[in-house]
């Protein structure tokens, strides 16, 4: 467990670094994000001819109002922690691969989900507490919550997975 608990948090220090270094940032952050809000927009469009895109931001042609797609709210942290959980854990490189394919679509899809309900919360400014609107209580604490937990259901689907699979006996300790 503690080598575990040390892989994971070596992992997450040099992928959160590596995100922010300039040239990755900018070569690889800035462009996947624009294909996000490319691909949410798209989504959009489908049900709603009002929505236009441009570089990271979605917005209503009619209103005016848009969002903005930054750091942070393109699931690349979130997918950050899950690839460190998987890494991190004592598996076969197989199944790992498998979590990380399965696990980082899970989590760029419900990113997806979330981009364009925040979309519409903002559109429709609705009223939620005091002076705090749906759209502000959603993107800041709720989103944020729900695509942490969904790295963590993805994560503890596949050790169940491995345990089920005998690649990892739940709650077993090695013999001294």
């Amino acid at each position: 467990m503690l080598r575990f608990l040390i892989l994971f948090l070596l992992i997450q220090m040099s992928l959160f670094g590596l995100e922010l270094w300039q040239p990755v940032h900018q070569g690889v952050i800035v462009p996947f994000t624009a294909l996000i809000a490319h691909v949410s927009a798209t989504l959009m469009q489908a049900f709603d001819p009002d929505v236009i895109w441009h570089g990271v931001v979605i917005q209503s042609r009619q209103t005016g109002f848009g969002v903005s797609i930054e750091a942070g709210c393109n699931g690349v942290e979130a997918c950050i922690v899950l690839i460190a959980a998987v890494l991190a854990f004592p598996a076969p490189w197989k199944s790992r691969a498998l979590a990380l394919a399965v696990g980082l679509i899970a989590v760029q899809a419900l990113n997806l989900v979330r981009i364009i309900s925040l979309y519409y919360l903002g559109k429709w400014n609705i009223p939620a507490f005091g002076q705090m609107s749906l759209f502000e209580f959603a993107h800041l604490y709720l989103w944020q919550a729900l695509i942490m937990l969904d790295v963590l259901v993805v994560w503890l689907l596949w050790v169940r997975y491995l345990a089920a699979r005998g690649q990892f006996r739940l709650g077993a300790r090695r013999a001294a």
